[in-house]
């Protein structure tokens, strides 16, 4: 399915004028990352993680039935290479996973930010919506995410009553069944994302009047599992607030590059929708080292590794595998495997990349 519809020209025009007094802050991801990690030896996952799956769930979710719908796959995207090639990827897996045993995927839509049709229209069911207007997003190209949604969710035609919203990065390694209960969403829950710990700048955006500060799950909008029409509720707000989070010095220099992420914990929380946390809805090598029953393969952070197997993150490794090596065009075949000792999560990720990098047919030809 592909399809492209205008933006009316009130909508841009509330748009412009969200747009005055924005700026663009840097934001040292990988400061906080290290920080972190000296603290939870060597696993930034290691608060939430515990041998139940579920790590939260609201109360009244423990008497709703398990959801038997199918969900919608969805991934916002640009047309640069480096999105294109991650796209593919999940797209040559998301067929494999599809029609497995356990699988409560449905259909497929590639959300393309980017305001025109690009060479994988064809390959990829894509609908095509317009990015922000210029200089909106000042250099924070996540904005167009809940823009996009709002616009595909408005003009597009979805069968299924509910949706999965991941990203380019992410490589489906089990059967993904429906994990939301009913009216009640399923979320990963990040440990970089600290409601809590950040009150005073959530306040602004979420009044004590509205209810506790635990009512804003530790999420961002991906991966989740939602109904399509709480979806249609939450968009709008988590666009909004987005924008007014970026607007705001001390919120845009808190948050950063995961300040959209805050925006839709605060934009559910708002609309009291609360996720039941999954932590086995993805895995994140290098620190996630097994997969076991995990579902999704989040390859944001780089792996690097010395020849006796041994992590060295912060420091390129003698063996390295980092999406953002692969800027301007998708990496070449057949990658080497890492050396002995490397966690299973990692050889996984690599082996994946490799099986569809050689079965997609025009692969060097973005």
């Amino acid at each position: 399915m592909s399809g492209k519809k205008n933006v009316g020209r009130g909508s841009m025009l509330v748009l412009v004028l969200l747009a005055v007094g924005f700026f663009f802050a840097t934001y040292n991801f990988m400061t906080m990352l290290m920080n972190y990690k000296a603290s939870s030896d060597g696993n930034p996952a290691a608060d939430v993680y515990s041998t139940d799956p579920i790590v939260g769930m609201p109360r009244k979710s423990k008497f709703v039935g398990k959801s038997k719908g199918k969900f919608h796959v969805v991934v916002t995207a640009t047309d640069a290479p480096y999105s294109q090639w991650q796209c593919r990827v999940m797209y040559y897996w998301y067929k494999k996973y599809r029609d497995a045993p356990g699988s409560d995927m449905g259909g497929y839509t590639r959300v393309l930010h980017s305001g025109k049709e690009d060479s994988l229209m064809k390959e990829i069911p894509t609908f095509v919506v317009d990015p922000l207007p210029d200089g909106l997003d000042r250099g924070y190209i996540v904005l167009n995410r809940p823009w996009a949604f709002v616009q595909w969710l408005e003009k597009a035609t979805i069968e299924e009553e509910y949706i999965l919203m991941g990203e380019p990065d992410h490589i489906f390694v089990n059967p993904l069944p429906n994990l939301a209960h009913g009216n009640y969403p399923a979320g990963f829950p990040f440990f970089y994302i600290k409601p809590a710990d950040n009150e005073k700048i959530i306040r602004k955006y979420y009044p004590a009047g509205m209810g506790p500060i635990t009512n804003v799950d530790p999420i961002g909008n991906s991966p989740a599992i939602i109904t399509k029409s709480l979806l249609m509720k939450i968009a709008p707000t988590w666009m909004n607030v987005s924008l007014r989070m970026k607007n705001d010095k001390e919120t845009d220099e808190a948050f950063g590059w995961v300040q959209e992420m805050y925006a839709y914990a605060v934009a559910s929380a708002l609309h009291g929708v609360q996720h039941i946390l999954r932590k086995d809805f993805m895995l994140q090598p290098p620190w996630d080292t097994e997969i076991g029953k995990k579902f999704i393969l989040h390859y944001t952070y780089g792996c690097d590794y010395n020849m006796k197997g041994e992590l060295t993150y912060g420091k390129i490794g003698e063996w390295r595998f980092d999406k953002r090596s692969h800027l301007n065009g998708p990496p070449p075949r057949n990658l080497s495997l890492p050396p002995p000792g490397v966690p299973e999560s990692v050889v996984r990720l690599v082996k994946m990349v490799n099986e569809a990098s050689a079965n997609i047919p025009g692969w060097d030809t973005l």
